[in-house]
C-alpha cells in the first residue's frame, strides 16, 4: 500500500474513533459534545456570558446561543438578567444540568490530551506540525473549529440557526 493511502486509513480511524465517542457520549448523557463542553464552561466559569462561554471554546457566539436554547428547552441551563446591568444575561445551570454535568463521561479530547501530555517536547511539536500541515492541505485553514473532538456536530448546531 502507498504512504498516502495509509495516512488517509489512519485519518479515517481518527474520525471513526471521534464519531464513535461522540454516539456513546450521545447515549449515556443525552448530550453532544458541544452542549457539553458549553455546560462545562458554565460551571468552570461559574455564571458566565454567553460571549465569554464562545470565546473559551473557540465558536461563533451565534452557534453558541443555539446550544444554550438547546439546553435551557431541556432544562439543564437558564439565563439570569445581571442586577447591575439589565443588558448583560447570566448562564446559570439548573440542579439537574449540574447533576447530568457530573455523571457525564469526560470528553474523548481530555483522554487524547493525557496522552498527548505525557509525550516529549518535540515528539508534541512534531505531532502538532504533521497534523497541521494535513489541514492546510486539505484547505481547512479557516473553518470555524472548537478544542474539541466531534464529528459533525458542530455543523448540526449551527443549521438551526435562525
Amino acid at each position: 500500500m502507498e504512504k498516502h493511502q495509509l495516512l488517509l486509513i489512519s485519518l479515517r480511524k481518527i474520525i471513526r474513533a471521534i464519531d464513535l465517542h461522540s454516539r456513546q457520549l450521545s447515549k449515556h448523557s443525552g448530550l453532544t459534545g458541544p452542549q457539553l463542553m458549553v455546560m462545562q464552561q458554565i460551571s468552570s466559569l461559574g455564571n458566565p456570558l454567553l460571549k465569554q462561554i464562545a470565546a473559551e471554546i473557540n465558536l461563533s457566539p451565534a452557534t453558541v446561543t443555539s446550544i444554550i436554547d438547546r439546553l435551557e428547552a431541556k432544562g439543564f441551563v437558564s439565563r439570569e438578567r445581571s442586577l447591575t446591568d439589565k443588558r448583560k444575561v447570566h448562564l446559570l445551570l439548573s440542579e439537574t444540568g449540574k447533576a447530568l454535568l457530573a455523571n457525564a463521561p469526560l470528553p474523548l479530547q481530555e483522554h487524547f490530551i493525557k496522552h498527548y501530555q505525557s509525550l516529549e517536547a518535540w515528539e508534541q511539536s512534531q505531532l502538532l506540525s504533521a497534523v497541521e500541515r494535513i489541514a492546510s492541505m486539505m484547505n481547512a485553514e479557516a473553518l470555524d473549529a472548537a478544542p474539541m473532538l466531534l464529528v459533525g456536530q458542530i455543523a448540526d448546531e449551527k443549521s438551526d440557526v435562525k
